[in-house]
């Protein structure tokens, strides 16, 4: 924010609780032309509902005081005026990182009694899964689904099919470091009529295509492909270049759905996570994972 626009909100913020207090004092302050204190003011309304000039209930004034009070208070001791921080220095940061430091101290060693069993191992007791569960639902069921099976463009983690590598220590890679996975677009190399013929032949790889002559050209045309899936199409987890023979779809397995890939490219991001949630939650969470697609 800049130093216009900070002093622009604390003069307006300012202005309007002065006017409220003015406000009020106004419409307390006795006039000439008056009329006294529980008399009619000559306005009727239907015959026989009339307006006195009765004083405002001093419960409703007092409580005005106090909320115009409340809000000054608060405007000194906390931020709200522009790039005043307030007296006390508060911030939401602040809060935030103290709660995270509160819980650590109260469940970190809950954590840290798992942490040296690997990963295998751990995947057998109960409480460690149990305790996994929790942070899966917490952490990664907004992109992943509450029970692991992805969505489109986020993959199934309870199959055994990894776009990286589904071991114990390619797992826990993935949740620390996170990853970037990078499809460049061939529109301009391929074309409109070259980029269906590629989605037919990479459909063929599964047994999805109908048009063997469109496959054919598509096949001449895969060799710009080789060097992430491979000759034959099953991929490379070294680079998350994912499997094209089995019938595991990440976008969509319809015609229109592989002409996108290819014809836009794709670039998928998976946050790191080892800054926010520590070691020893990311070995709990890396064995829940482990434990969905080995039982």
């Amino acid at each position: 924010m800049s130093d216009f626009w900070s002093g622009w909100i604390i003069v307006l913020t300012v202005v309007n609780i002065v006017a409220c207090f003015w406000i009020i004092w106004w419409t307390q302050r006795p006039r000439a032309d008056d009329t006294a204190a529980g008399e009619s003011t000559g306005h009727y309304w239907d015959g026989d509902l009339t307006e006195y000039n009765n004083p405002m209930p001093r419960w409703w004034l007092w409580m005005f005081y106090i909320t115009l009070f409340f809000g000054i208070a608060y405007l000194v001791l906390f931020p709200g005026m522009g790039h005043f921080k307030g007296t006390l220095g508060w911030t939401q940061t602040s809060q935030y990182e103290n709660e995270v430091e509160a819980a650590d101290e109260k469940f970190g060693p809950l954590f840290a009694q798992f942490s040296n069993t690997d990963i295998p191992a751990l995947a057998k007791n109960p409480e460690a899964v149990e305790i996994g569960r929790g942070l899966f639902l917490n952490y990664c069921s907004t992109c992943h689904g509450s029970d692991a099976k992805g969505a489109r463009g986020f993959p199934d983690l309870t199959d055994n099919d990894w776009l990286y590598g589904g071991t114990p220590d390619a797992i826990k890679t993935s949740i620390a470091n996170g990853r970037s996975g990078v499809m460049p677009s061939f529109d301009a190399v391929l074309g409109e009529r070259g980029v269906k013929e590629m989605a037919e032949y990479v459909l063929s790889l599964s047994g999805r295509s109908k048009y063997p002559d469109m496959v054919r050209e598509g096949q001449k045309k895969f060799a710009m492909c080789m060097g992430c899936h491979g000759a034959d199409g099953t991929g490379n987890q070294a680079l998350g270049a994912p499997n094209l023979t089995d019938d595991v779809w990440l976008y969509g397995s319809f015609p229109i759905s592989v002409q996108s890939v290819i014809r836009n490219g794709r670039n998928g991001q998976m946050p790191p996570h080892k800054n926010f949630l520590g070691d020893d939650k990311v070995h709990l969470l890396s064995t829940y994972i482990y434990s969905l697609s080995n039982d």
